[in-house]
């Protein structure tokens, strides 16, 4: 099987469609643009002769492949992404292949100076002699998760122009906005219809992951004491200077630049202010629970001795709840893992499971009542402008979907 040449030209066709999510949005979706590739998904996926497509009103996008064998069989659900990071730009976006790539410098961008190397990526050494796409430079290239989406449809394609593999009620979803956490905010799991699920949104090729990050949203608010800077002693709170003493106390070994594998952070990630008032943004994150909560009480302890420190500025601190691991529902279902895991082997891979040092789709479902873990596209770097993917990989990844629509029939 390869269908490198179909992937590629999806995929291209979905990267110059500008589908940037907004986190700052209080919509649904949080950009209307991302309704462009919506329609054009549907539009597609009718031609290839999807039954039952429907665009809704939210934006979600799904479909069937009928069986193409008798008896009662499990539908299985295959889902990906159309928005991309609002961390970079997704205007203008032009994908560029480096075919069979020798393991030289891929010069994305000499202009700006954006060099793809083995010594700065180093997932890239397992590709070599593979077909890499990036962007040029100046945007990401967006294969989070539009690479999904190729390989998505790429595979229901070739599914429904071999009938002759045995498989059972496959569904298809398109959603908007993983990229904010709002993604299946409005997923009808039971009309969906599946008992099981995979997202096709992770990296290299192999990888597969039956766990995520636990997350919760932080919020530092700190309302100061505006004073003439002349008068200002033992008079003044700045609120701002408050603020930036609290993100600067938040120990350095524990932010995302300093972590890794099951390494938890908290990351501050907006800071506004001024003398009466400042707000701090930001994202608490670990695989396990009970050091979720432990990181979270040690940021409590900071903000209460800032309080000592500062007792005429009033500072508020609040966690909210985003997701949770999904690998506690998962794990009760041991044949969806045991399927996936035979199928990369199928595709002539071996199974690297490791945890999602973030968040999808998948983990909101599989508290909503679909165990969804999550398949690898072939791709690294993503949310920035040395984003890549392999064609290769892409082609292993449909692999893997065709061997799991078999592997559930049998």
């Amino acid at each position: 099987m390869d269908l490198k040449t179909s992937l590629y030209k999806r995929l291209e066709r979905y990267a110059k469609i500008d589908t940037q999510s907004d986190d700052k949005s209080s919509s649904f979706p949080s950009t209307s643009k991302q309704l462009v590739l919506a329609k054009m998904l549907a539009a597609e996926l009718k031609a290839i002769g999807a039954a039952k497509v429907k665009l809704d009103k939210h934006g979600y996008v799904t479909a069937e492949i009928p069986a193409t064998v008798k008896g009662r069989k499990p539908a299985i659900g295959f889902l990906a992404h159309m928005d991309t990071s609002p961390d970079a730009s997704g205007k203008g976006v032009k994908p560029q292949i480096h075919r069979a790539w020798k393991g030289a410098d891929i010069i994305i961008s000499r202009k700006h100076g954006v060099i793809l190397n083995t010594k700065n990526c180093p997932e890239l050494a397992a590709c070599r002699g593979e077909d890499i796409v990036t962007a040029s430079g100046d945007t990401l290239l967006g294969a989070d998760d539009k690479a999904g989406l190729a390989i998505i449809m790429t595979g229901a394609q070739y599914l429904l122009k071999h009938r002759e593999i045995p498989h059972g009620p496959l569904k298809i979803g398109f959603t908007p906005d993983e990229e904010v956490g709002q993604g299946v905010k409005f997923f009808d799991v039971k009309a969906f219809g599946a008992t099981a699920a995979y997202t096709f949104d992770g990296d290299v090729a192999g990888a597969v992951e039956e766990e995520n990050f636990n997350a919760d949203g932080v919020k530092i608010t700190v309302t100061g004491k505006s004073v003439h800077p002349g008068t200002a002693k033992n008079a003044l709170a700045n609120a701002g200077r408050i603020a930036a003493d609290i993100v600067a106390s938040w120990p350095e070994h524990m932010l995302p630049e300093t972590t890794e594998n099951r390494e938890g952070f908290i990351m501050f990630t907006d800071i506004a202010g001024e003398i009466e008032k400042a707000e701090v943004s930001g994202i608490a994150r670990e695989h396990d629970l009970k050091k979720l909560k432990a990181m979270e009480r040690q940021l409590e302890a900071i903000v209460a001795a800032k309080r000592l420190k500062y007792p005429l500025a009033r500072i508020e601190l609040a966690f909210k709840e985003q997701y949770r691991n999904m690998r506690e529902i998962v794990a009760k279902r041991p044949e969806v893992m045991g399927k996936l895991l035979a199928a990369v082997r199928g595709a002539g891979l071996e199974p690297h499971i490791k945890p999602v040092r973030g968040g999808t789709d998948g983990a909101r479902l599989s508290f909503m009542g679909l165990p969804t873990p999550n398949v690898f596209t072939g791709g690294y770097n993503y949310h920035g402008r040395y984003e890549w993917v392999s064609l290769d990989g892409m082609n292993k990844s449909v692999q893997v979907l065709v061997n799991l629509a078999r592997g559930w029939a049998e």
